[in-house]
């Protein structure tokens, strides 16, 4: 009798709940009982309401998505949201904010109607197969302080097309405007008549163990940010989607239309102060046009520092080693400033240049550096500058996306051959690219996967299809047997039998 319960509670028990119970019995850090009992509550409110949405029809979703969109759409809610993200994490641009909360939800939201979500997605009638969307139930949505509007709404349209419940884990920088936005998705769900509950999130402290605690809850993580996030919510359990960090080389051949490329280029790293994970990090030149293109950047307002000015700014942006939190999304003249560099500043810098040559542990500037600093590498020709993308990415940013500035179609695809990336882009501005546009084919999103160069099980950009699971009915077709000699033919003739 006491095994036969036993077996009951865990065959009721959520997927998260026999992992967390999983995790104790190895031997796993324990969590404060009153954090797994108030994450426990808000998954219980999920789930209820996720059985309302699970109801609905194609139509009904679409009014769904639309509502909670709109949320951030509008320009009011969207200028205070951007606002508030300034101020609280004191990261970004406000202006650029603004274009990025309306950009980017107003993307999907074009992905989202071309995609049906409910019910019959997909018949083939030739192979007898019918694909049925299903939900995933509530999904734990981890969001960084970066974006923290736009990726927590990135998120719940995603996890509301696809008839789930979502709990956001934001940031503890970004809490203040994801509650804001949550604030405004209510007001738009009530317009619909939809349960306030298919959209929640952890309240305030948020720490290691709540977020840890909903991964644990929930029926699908989908983590963006930091990577001791994304490992932690490779290791909760529960199925999970993480993306790998960002660190963009940018190759600039001796065909390239130079003032057009370093334009782009400006656009893209200078953006919201280079808080996107898909903002250049490096820009690779080769030696034939090296001159001129750094004086393309001039021209676009980037300022080269000497050798000097370089280890004065390496000592203020990587203190003890790691990226200091006080120059991540702050301005050129800002980190210019802080390191001293008064003269630079007097120059109203838009982007701050550094010349290297090494990459690894002892080359920080070869890394990510979430600000206006571009690093500026010389290569000898194409060839070259492909190996040191190979080598910057051994180091960091392994199979997130190259960037690509050529007249030479056979370029890119050499690099989408070779080249340890998901994602190749070809004469775009890198960090309006990447997560799709409405110049490019790509889908809109937040959150790039990088494949397993990256330590990421899928090479996408996330979307809906990744917030469901989808049942097949097959049914029988006439029988299509090959022969041996139509399969084995030419091998055969080649290596004999």
């Amino acid at each position: 009798m006491g095994n036969d319960s036993a077996a009951a509670r865990s065959a009721n028990a959520t997927p998260g709940e026999r992992a967390g119970a999983a995790a104790a019995a190895a031997g796993g850090p324990r969590v404060d009982p009153a954090i797994v009992r108030e994450v426990g509550e808000l998954v219980a409110r999920a789930r209820a309401a996720q059985r309302v949405a699970d109801g609905y029809d194609q139509a009904r979703i679409n009014d769904l998505v639309c509502a909670a969109a709109w949320a951030i759409l509008e320009p009011g809610r969207n200028r205070a949201l951007a606002e508030l993200a300034v101020e609280d994490t004191g990261i970004g641009v406000i202006e650029d904010k603004i274009r990025k909360n309306h950009r980017k939800t107003l993307g999907l939201l074009r992905d989202l109607q071309a995609t049906r979500t409910v019910g019959v997605i997909s018949e083939d009638a030739a192979l007898g197969i019918v694909e049925i969307a299903r939900p995933v139930g509530v999904v734990c949505a981890v969001t960084p302080s970066t974006n923290p509007a736009a990726t927590p709404i990135n998120k719940i349209l995603n996890s509301l097309a696809a008839r789930n419940a979502v709990i956001v884990a934001p940031s503890p920088k970004g809490w203040s405007t994801c509650a804001l936005l949550l604030r405004h998705v209510h007001q738009q769900l009530d317009k619909v008549g939809a349960p306030r509950d298919l959209v929640q999130m952890l309240a305030a402290p948020v720490s290691k163990e709540s977020t840890g605690e909903l991964m644990r809850q929930c029926d699908l993580v989908v983590a963006t940010g930091s990577q001791a996030n994304v490992r932690a919510a490779y290791r909760s359990g529960t199925p999970a989607f993480g993306v790998g960090a960002g660190n963009v080389a940018s190759i600039v051949d001796e065909t390239a239309d130079l003032a057009d490329a370093a334009g782009r280029i400006a656009s893209s790293k200078t953006f919201d102060n280079a808080t996107s994970c898909s903002s250049e990090n490096s820009v690779i030149v080769v030696d034939a046009v090296f001159d001129q293109a750094v004086a393309a950047l001039a021209a676009q307002g980037a300022v080269l520092l000497d050798e000097a000015q370089k280890r004065r700014l390496q000592q203020v942006m990587w203190p003890d080693g790691k990226l200091s939190a006080q120059a991540i999304g702050q301005s050129a003249a800002r980190v210019a400033a802080s390191a001293g560099l008064d003269d630079i500043v007097a120059r109203a810098p838009r982007m701050l240049l550094v010349r290297e040559d090494g990459v690894g542990e002892g080359y920080p500037f070869s890394g990510e550096k979430l600000s206006p600093v571009l690093t500026v590498y010389r290569a000898r020709d194409f060839a070259h500058a492909c190996d040191l993308v190979a080598a910057i990415y051994a180091y960091q940013g392994a199979g997130h996306s190259v960037s690509l500035h050529s007249r030479l179609p056979e370029r890119a695809l050499h690099l989408g051959l070779t080249a340890p990336v998901s994602r190749v882009i070809v004469g775009q501005a890198h960090c309006f690219a990447t997560g799709g546009s409405f110049d490019n084919g790509l889908p809109f999103s937040l959150s790039m996967g990088c494949g397993t160069w990256g330590r990421n099980n899928f090479s996408d950009n996330m979307g809906v299809r990744h917030y469901m699971n989808v049942t097949r009915i097959s049914r029988p077709i006439p029988e299509r047997v090959p022969t041996e000699e139509s399969l084995l033919g030419g091998f055969f003739e080649r290596y004999g039998r």
